[in-house]
């Protein structure tokens, strides 16, 4: 297999709302400029494969979010409000006069959803890999989700420690074993950092991993898509049943597509959740496609 370029990457760090945040960067202005929104509990060095195949010069600008990354932590918790926030504030400062091209995998597809329809004069396109709104919730859910909350404050969540970068890539082969041993390698210096005392820690804060005492209202996500104006493609794998999306009826999904008032929907085949690990080519040539296009 022909050895990859790596595209260099270079570091800004910039503070947002008081907290200081990690953002990579690809290429440079006068390209222009494309938004990279990574998942939970990833970081923005996970679209380097991606970069890597595009074929058009960009200025990409690839934030970790709070809590990820080489960002830093908060003492209150992870709220998809503070990620609307964070991106709202993002794009003043990198493209304040110029509505911009998002792409979101996961949890930053649902993040770039959201905002475009809370400011849609903010969003030229808007791509979402893997990411259509979060399942739905009941209220009689809440007891239950409040109590667990409560009880995880008083024990929280431990991240486990490694021996060695070659055990986080293993793992991250684990999760994934579509992913290449040289593509492990490469995220595992970015996933983890090493302590004094020799131990391998991953760069995430591990309140992540607490529950959110806030229910998924899906019909308020929906009311802000309503809003959005920019076309929107909505890429995801085969292996994902999207009849049954977060275990939605037909008639649900339906509701959520309907939403969108310039919907495009594209299945890759051969690859799981992180697509863009897995078929990094199709994805780059997807996205630069839908985003030149007329």
């Amino acid at each position: 297999m022909p050895k990859v370029h790596m595209k260099p990457s270079h570091s800004e760090y910039l503070t947002i709302r008081g907290l200081r945040h990690h953002v990579r960067m690809w290429g440079q202005a006068p390209a222009p400029k494309l938004f990279l929104l990574h998942g939970w509990m990833d970081v923005s060095a996970s679209f380097q494969f991606l970069v890597n195949a595009l074929e058009k010069d960009w200025h990409i600008i690839a934030p970790d979010w709070r809590g990820c990354g080489r960002s830093a932590w908060t003492r209150e918790g992870y709220w998809f409000q503070d990620y609307y926030a964070d991106l709202d504030a993002l794009l003043n400062h990198y493209s304040p006069d110029q509505p911009a091209y998002l792409v979101g995998h996961s949890m930053g597809g649902n993040i770039a959803c959201t905002y475009s329809g809370i400011k849609p004069e903010r969003v030229k396109k808007l791509i979402s890999l893997e990411g259509f709104g979060a399942g739905r919730s009941r209220p009689d859910m809440a007891p239950a989700r409040y109590e667990r909350w409560l009880n995880e404050l008083q024990n929280p969540p431990r991240l486990k420690g490694y021996d060695s970068f070659a055990a986080v890539a293993a793992r991250l082969v684990a999760n994934n074993p579509r992913l290449l041993p040289s593509q492990a390698d490469f995220l595992a210096k970015h996933w983890a950092r090493k302590l004094p005392s020799g131990e391998i820690i991953l760069r995430f804060d591990p309140r992540h991993k607490t529950v959110n005492p806030v229910l998924n209202h899906v019909d308020e996500l929906i009311e802000c898509w309503r809003r959005i104006t920019c076309p929107v493609l909505w890429v995801y794998s085969q292996e994902v049943d999207k009849r049954n999306w977060r275990k939605d009826s037909p008639e649900q999904l339906q509701q959520r597509k309907d939403a969108f008032r310039d919907l495009k929907e594209i299945t890759l085949d051969d690859c799981g959740h992180m697509l863009h690990h897995d078929q990094p080519v199709n994805v780059a040539q997807l996205v630069e496609r839908f985003l030149l296009q007329a």
